[in-house]
């Protein structure tokens, strides 16, 4: 479906485009094909499009009269989940998105959203392209907020001697969605970068302006992300350090155990040799001399690692 604006939004069909009026459309892949060459896309971007890529960094291509590039989408909330794919034909007062992989129809509702934000007196393709891509950025903030509250509550369990068994694959998965996140903004990064280039002329220079806030907003968000992530990393390394310090704790409590009763050993050896000339041999209250005297060696001990703060 393709429609034109200008006073109002007007449904068109291919052969009705016209350069004058800002012309957005939405199609499936299966489609292209179709009108590809007549809009004068050339057959690599075609047949790229018929395929969901599975990266974030596919490139921005530029063309003397077109750009294309391929966008995959992630939801926030549901990072580990099915991604969007859609591709981008962008022409002079022209937009054009291509459903390689929106299921849900949720990509197209953002972009037929796009469309209707402005105006269409004052619609302009900058205005569009801010408005499609902010819709898609939309709900990060909050959802960086949350995942900042969230990692501050795991360095309070490390404090708190409160975590679990897996605590450890709990920040992989963080730092796994983090990584996720990253990706997909560099990916918008190098779509807003090549825009604001404009090499081959596509865009109102003074329109520009609006692709460049949007460059800034995706920028704040790498960087809450990396933010995030560099805090995921020292808390990994916190915990790190809280493992050791217990297993460290650990060896201390068994080295001063040992320490307190290895002088039983001695006695034992000692008076293991069965020396007939020992003067405790023959005497009956040998046994419970020894008795005696190995608790009193452990108390002594003990008394003295307690003093010396060894336990």
């Amino acid at each position: 479906m393709f429609y034109q604006i200008n006073e109002v939004l007007k449904s068109i069909t291919i052969d009705e485009i016209d350069e004058s009026y800002i012309t957005a459309g939405y199609i499936s892949a299966d489609r292209l094909d179709e009108i590809g060459s007549v809009l004068g896309f050339s057959q690599s971007t075609i047949d790229s499009c018929k395929v969901a890529n599975k990266h974030f960094r596919s490139g921005v291509e530029v063309y003397d009269d077109y750009t294309f590039t391929e966008l995959r989408i992630i939801n926030p909330n549901d990072i580990s989940g099915h991604n969007d794919c859609v591709a981008l034909y962008i022409k002079k007062n022209f937009i054009l998105v291509v459903d390689v992989e929106d299921r849900d129809n949720s990509t197209r509702d953002k972009f037929m959203s796009a469309v209707r934000k402005y105006p269409y007196s004052a619609a302009t393709l900058e205005k569009i392209i801010y408005a499609f891509f902010d819709s898609l950025i939309a709900n990060d903030f909050e959802y960086i907020e949350d995942k900042g509250v969230e990692v501050t509550e795991l360095d309070e369990d490390v404090l708190k001697e409160n975590t679990g068994t897996d605590f450890n694959l709990e920040l992989l998965t963080v730092k796994k969605e983090l990584l996720t996140l990253h990706n997909y903004y560099e990916q918008l990064l190098d779509i807003t970068d090549a825009f604001e280039e404009n090499e081959n002329d596509i865009f109102e220079t003074d329109d520009l302006r609006y692709i460049a806030n949007l460059g800034l907003r995706i920028t704040r968000l790498r960087e809450d992300t990396d933010s995030l992530s560099s805090s995921v990393t020292h808390l990994q390394d916190a915990y790190s350090s809280f493992l050791d310090l217990k297993l460290n704790h650990t060896m201390k409590v068994f080295t001063v155990i040992t320490s307190i009763f290895f002088p039983l050993t001695l006695i034992v050896g000692w008076y293991g040799m069965n020396f007939t000339s020992m003067p405790e041999f023959g005497w009956k209250y040998g046994y419970v001399y020894v008795i005696a005297l190995s608790v009193l060696v452990v108390t002594v001990l003990g008394i003295i690692g307690k003093k010396k703060k060894w336990f």
